[in-house]
């Protein structure tokens, strides 16, 4: 193998430039008080091909409904409590705690619940299939639990965000 094998091919300064301006710093802060709602999402990042967020889910709670998303995978990883999550039928998957987690592939169905006695934190990671796809694709395959569930929150829309300008 020559030198220039073993290398990468170099970009031009401007794409690494371009590139560069596109880094996304956050910081994350648990929201306080969301509400009667029970599980806010707050958005990290965004790269078109990558979305970041953390999800918070209440005590005992926060659970969603038997769903896929048809545009992305996503890793779940949990920061605080504990979850379970359900595939069709409520067959357990698994339940995760501090720094463990899953990957659910796209269409695969899944659904999930805090069954801590406190609040959870569970890191999402969104891997898109389609770049610059502003939603996930998801789609019920049981009635909402919770009837906005996916609807006017940072997985789609962000109203909270963690983005450090």
């Amino acid at each position: 193998m020559s030198v220039a094998e073993q290398h990468p091919k170099q970009l031009d300064e401007e794409v690494h430039r371009e590139a560069e301006s596109r880094i996304v710093k956050f910081r994350y802060k648990k929201p306080e008080d969301w509400g009667p709602r029970p599980k806010v999402s707050v958005r990290l990042c965004d790269s078109g091909l990558l979305r970041g967020h953390i999800q918070v889910l209440k005590a005992k709670g926060g659970e969603n409904n038997l769903h896929f998303h048809s545009k992305v995978d996503g890793m779940f990883t949990v920061i605080s409590g504990r979850i379970k999550f359900y595939g069709p039928g409520d067959e357990l998957i698994g339940e995760f705690g501090r720094l463990e987690g899953v990957l659910i592939p796209k269409d695969a169905r899944y659904w999930f619940e805090n069954v801590s006695d406190d609040d959870a934190e569970v890191m999402l990671v969104q891997g898109f299939h389609e770049k610059g796809a502003v939603a996930s694709g998801r789609t019920d395959s049981s009635p909402r639990k919770i009837a906005d569930a996916g609807e006017n929150d940072a997985t789609n829309s962000p109203k909270r965000t963690a983005v450090v300008k």
